[in-house]
């Protein structure tokens, strides 16, 4: 796959939201209560200036929000998963940095194995979640 990544823009918020929402459509142990699609392009296009915030495609097939004073990966969505493209944007984020680090849902299996086979180790675990009441994990990336 041909890496096509890029500084996200405000326009952006609206075709990453859409990624979103189709993944909470897809994901049966999120509770019901997830924003709407016109909410998280609002939420979206609030932190694009705020983040490093990372696109790849044309059209776009997902996104990485990074708080670099952080090393955080704030989210990390593709609407084909397999295809490389999320891959692609965490090998952009890993460049000539040593330290990463992100949290994501207990339930989501299917992430942590691709967290795994990119170095990140699982170091904590927030039982109540950060906000949605799921369990979340932290896990690390070391150079």
């Amino acid at each position: 796959m041909e890496a096509n990544v890029r500084r996200a823009e405000a326009s952006d918020a609206v075709a990453c939201a859409a990624i979103v929402s189709g993944w909470i459509a897809r994901t049966p142990w999120l509770r019901g209560d997830q924003p709407g699609e016109a909410e998280l392009a609002s939420m979206i296009a609030a932190a694009i200036p705020e983040r490093q915030f990372w696109i790849i495609g044309e059209p776009i097939t997902g996104y990485l929000s990074f708080k670099e004073d952080e090393s955080l990966i704030g989210g990390l969505y593709t609407a084909a998963p397999g295809s490389g493209a999320g891959r692609a944007r965490l090998e952009h984020v890993k460049s000539g940095r040593d330290f990463l680090q992100l949290w994501t849902h207990e339930p989501n299996t299917a992430a942590h194995r691709f967290y795994h086979r990119e170095g990140f180790h699982t170091v904590e675990r927030k039982a109540e979640g950060r906000g949605d009441g799921v369990p979340e994990l932290r896990m690390e990336w070391r150079a």
